[in-house]
């Protein structure tokens, strides 16, 4: 039996809802599906221990949701104020019957990525699969009302974060690894009112590219994923509430996608199944045609 992606979840109009940045999960009115009840895993992790970035809300959580069905030990790394979320997905691994490892702290910092990376192997032994998701976004009118410390803290936390982490991961990355990022359909398709995203968004596709080819030899796989208009607290807590009440009225299926609608991307861009796959940015944006 199928279901009609178009009628699976709500679309707008959406209640105005504000929030501060980073946004809680359990405030959003509809509250996000992460795949808590639907999400069925079929071992294609089995046995492998997993780093995700900004994993305790949204598109991260999700994955750390994901991977755990799949079989793999799974750590987490996110901003100290989202303590509570963060736990919330902890219990989501472990009920799944694999280990959790809670990393909070500021991506902007190069120490702290070294550490989760350290921290990561030493507590599962390995690390098998990276996920550079965790993000900052703040939009903006007009170039002049950007100020200087909020567009360096895009690409402090978009754009070297990940650099940070990738390479203190990689001595521990063994061929067959994995590392994926989450860029954004932004990244071809930029918004004038959130121009430091998008730039950062660019830069991170572009990244992939590189690194894909650099990495080739070692036997790593690098790839991106390209989300269209996602239901998660980055849009309460990172947007004008006139674009929260029509968020995703703009893609052809007329609604935001859900944050368990891409984790089985990453599962895909994870497992052996996609052994050849390295270098691609999979688009997932309710049939938005990105180019």
């Amino acid at each position: 039996m199928t279901t009609d992606p178009l009628q699976k979840y709500p679309s707008p109009p959406f209640p105005a809802q504000p929030q501060s940045f980073p946004g809680k999960t359990g405030r959003m009115e509809p509250e996000p599906d992460h795949g808590e009840q639907s999400y069925k895993g079929s071992g294609k992790l089995t046995g492998r221990a997993a780093l995700i970035t900004g994993g305790d809300s949204g598109i991260g959580r999700a994955v750390a949701i994901a991977f755990a069905r799949e079989g793999a030990d799974v750590a987490i790394s996110y901003l100290p104020e989202e303590q509570a979320d963060a736990e919330a997905v902890s219990q989501w691994i472990e009920k799944a019957g694999r280990r959790a490892l809670l990393l909070p702290g500021d991506l902007k910092d190069p120490a702290y990525g070294r550490q989760i990376v350290a921290r990561t192997v030493e507590v599962f032994g390995r690390l098998d699969v990276l996920v550079n998701n965790g993000a900052f976004q703040q939009p903006n009118q007009d170039l002049d009302a950007i100020e200087d410390n909020i567009f360096e803290d895009h690409f402090r936390t978009n754009v070297f974060g990940p650099f940070y982490v990738t390479k203190a991961a990689l001595p521990h990355m063994k061929p067959g690894a994995s590392v994926i990022f989450t860029s954004s359909v932004n990244s071809k398709h930029p918004m004038p009112t959130l121009m430091a995203y998008s730039a950062t968004k660019g830069a991170l596709s572009n990244m992939v590219l590189s690194l894909a080819q650099l990495l080739a030899k070692k036997g790593v796989r690098v790839n991106g994923v390209l989300p269209g208009p996602i239901w998660t607290p980055f849009i309460p807590s990172g947007m004008s509430q006139d674009a929260v009440t029509s968020f995703g009225s703009q893609v052809p299926f007329g609604r935001p996608g859900q944050p368990a609608e891409l984790a089985s991307a990453y599962v895909m861009l994870a497992s052996d199944e996609s052994s050849y796959t390295s270098g691609a940015l999979i688009t997932v944006a309710g049939a938005m045609p990105v180019l």
